[in-house]
This record gives C-alpha cells, structure tokens and sequence, in this order.
C-alpha cells in the first residue's frame, strides 16, 4: 500500500475541529468547504477512535491495521470508517498532528530558554517524555536530511543516517505531500534547525550533528514497554546517554 499524495488529500474530509467537512453546493458545482458539528456521542467516538490510532502506531507503527486501531476504541471498524474513508487518512491526520505538537514544544523550548544547550536538550526531553518520537513522521524525518547545515547539502554518510519510521511494513511509503503537509513539517524543520544552530554556534554541541540526527535521538529515545514506569525510566536513561553524544568536548 502507497500513502500518496492523492490519497492524502482525502484528509480534508475531516475538519482539523473533528467535524465532518462537505461542500457547499451551488448551481451545480461545489463553492467551498461547509462544517458540520458532530453530534456527542458521535463527537465521542471520534475521540476514542484518535486516542487508540495515537496508542496503537504508536506501539506498531504506521503498518498497525484499522481494525486494531477499531478494537483499541471499543468500536466497530465500520465507525472508524465511517469518521476517515481511509486508513491513509487516518494515518495523515495522526502525523499531522504528532508534527504539530513537536513544533510547539520546539518553540517554547527556543522561547523560554535562554541557553543554547539548555534550550536543545528541553527541547528533547519534552519530546521524548511526551513519546512524540513513536508517532514522527517518516516524510518528516526524510525531509530533515539536509537541515541544520549550511546550504543544505547531504553527503552519502548524512543520507545513510536518516531514520526510517519503526515497523513500516515492506511497500508502505509516506510521502511528503503538499499544502498543510509541508507546512507543517516545514515548520518543524525550521525551528529545530534554529535550536541545532544556536547550540552548535554555541560550541555545545558536536559540528557534525544535523536536525536528522536530532530527531532521530527523538525517534529512537521514546521505548515501547508494557510498563509505563519501566518506559519512562527507560527513555530518561536512554536520552540521558544520547545527549551526553551530542555534546561537544574540549579538545
């Protein structure tokens, strides 16, 4: 299964709000978008259905089935149908929003903290405690490969460490679409590749690392465990290792 482009635009039949979005219809053709309030219960199910997609992508990744993502919140797959036409539209409006997050803790991190270093390790933490990293986008991660370098360029050994998202099954391709898609990962590239740069310029962190390898560190710092203290245990070690990488040291 391939996560095109147009199969992606079929997201904009579900309003960022949880309505459901039709078009208005005049004279024969469609005018623009109309949102329609959802009602409680189905409002509720809503709910459900992206809290148990967020847990089980996140736990499987992207290749997890609908129907788990269905068991998950208690509905019928149907339900889950009925709310996003499409596995692949579910999947963009997961990542959509999993890219949106990690954007806003990014800015609050480069916001409210003055250092550098302290600002990029916020940054990482947050994300990883948060488990944002199980849920990045893999056209994000794709995309990130010549950031954070002057000029953008990518050599063979900078393109070999770009992460690929965890259990994508063998013919599943996330592709970087357009409009919202590249806004929003464009945004988040921007303002981590802001966070690497003042560190690095900072002589804090090592010259060589790259926004890709910062959101690999993401990517890789948030485990999966059945026990949530484990877990959390687990990605505080981990992180705490990756950082000490990062860093630069005297010569």
């Amino acid at each position: 299964m391939h996560v095109q482009d147009a199969h992606w635009s079929s997201a904009a039949a579900i309003a960022p709000g949880g309505g459901a979005v039709s078009p208005a219809v005049g004279n024969g053709r469609a005018d623009g978008p109309r949102t329609t309030p959802l009602r409680v219960d189905a409002q509720r199910n809503l709910e459900h259905v992206l809290r148990a997609a967020r847990d089980v992508f996140g736990e499987l990744g992207y290749g997890a089935p609908m129907e788990d993502v269905a068991r998950r919140a208690r509905v019928g797959v149907g339900t889950v149908y009925r709310r996003f036409p499409s596995k692949d539209v579910l999947v963009r409006r997961i990542a959509e929003e999993e890219t949106a997050r990690l954007t806003e803790q990014a800015r609050a991190a480069l916001g409210q903290e003055d250092e550098p270093w302290s600002a990029l390790s916020r940054f990482l933490r947050t994300s990883v405690a948060s488990g944002a990293g199980r849920l990045l986008p893999p056209q994000v991660l794709v995309g990130s490969a010549g950031s954070g370098r002057p000029g953008g360029s990518v050599g063979p050994a900078e393109e070999a460490r770009v992460p690929q998202q965890r259990s994508q099954p063998d013919g599943v391709e996330l592709r970087l679409g357009s409009g919202a898609d590249d806004a929003g990962a464009g945004a988040l590239l921007e303002v981590v590749g802001q966070l690497v740069e003042r560190a690095r310029a900072a002589g804090e962190l090592r010259a060589d690392v790259s926004v890709s390898d910062v959101l690999l560190v993401i990517a890789t710092a948030a485990p999966s465990l059945p026990d949530a203290a484990q877990q959390a245990a687990a990605s505080a070690r981990l992180l705490d290792i990756l950082l000490e990488g990062l860093r630069s040291r005297p010569v």
